[in-house]
């Protein structure tokens, strides 16, 4: 296949950036949209150019960093794909793709594809814990968990983090992430504890990085690798509200 890039550059967060146009020729089908730019990378570095700039770790699509708008849609807009899992057969010989970063004030342009995600550490750093007693660790199966409970837990835990929601979301709102994080542990009897501070604070949290307001379009969900439900942000705001008449601060 041979296709046509149009990449956005930009050399760092202070300097503006643009679309460059780059051919990518050879590609092989079963390649992973990250191999593809591994190979367009090959050929600048031979030239003696600049690569492209682009986060990525596990390249199985779970630890989230290969975050990037591909054709106005993040990770591609196959529904249950990280871009990393994203292969090559999706796209046609001759197509043209755009690849752009997330675009959102605060995910902040590192170097081209890459951004600042480090606001979804700080929402988790304000309250994504629990509280655990010192001593001798209780069995396993000490704390029954109803089935529906742990269901739901699990599906909330599946959140990588990427930041797909946030890019998808017109008013670039973290809700879907947030409301994730505060749901797999409020879910579970070992985050009672701090159920109502958690969300108080995280909400926060999340209001002081600059991220919009939900106004429950749902772009949240539909761009979500993990298959991320609304219900999680319906649950969160119930939460909240409790919190706030139970005066929780």
């Amino acid at each position: 296949m041979n296709l046509t890039l149009h990449v956005w550059r930009q050399k760092n967060a202070q300097s503006e950036g643009r679309f460059v146009t780059y051919q990518a020729k050879n590609i092989i089908p079963d390649m992973s949209f990250l191999e593809m730019l591994d190979v367009v990378n090959q050929e600048l570095i031979m030239k003696g150019e600049e690569p492209i700039a682009f986060e990525h770790d596990c390249r199985e699509g779970i630890c989230g960093s290969c975050g990037m708008v591909i054709n106005g849609y993040p990770h591609g807009g196959h529904r249950g794909t990280t871009a990393c899992q994203l292969h090559m057969r999706h796209f046609k010989d001759g197509d043209t793709i755009t690849i752009e970063p997330w675009r959102a004030r605060a995910f902040p342009v590192m170097k081209d594809l890459i951004v600042d995600r480090s606001a979804f550490d700080r929402i988790i750093q304000a309250g994504g814990f629990i509280s655990a007693n010192t001593g001798v660790a209780q069995d396993a199966n000490a704390i029954l968990v109803p089935k529906q409970n742990a269901d739901a837990a699990m599906d909330a835990a599946a959140c990588i983090g990427c930041g797909a929601c946030v890019a998808a979301c017109p008013n670039a709102s973290a809700m879907l992430f947030t409301a994730a994080k505060i749901a797999h542990l409020g879910l579970l009897p070992q985050g009672q504890p701090e159920r109502y501070t958690r969300v108080v604070r995280m909400v926060e949290q999340m209001d002081k990085e600059g991220f919009g307001g939900c106004t429950n379009i749902g772009e949240c969900a539909a761009a979500c690798p993990k298959v991320i439900p609304l219900d999680v942000i319906a649950r969160m705001n119930r939460d909240l509200l409790v919190a706030k008449i139970k005066g929780v601060g």
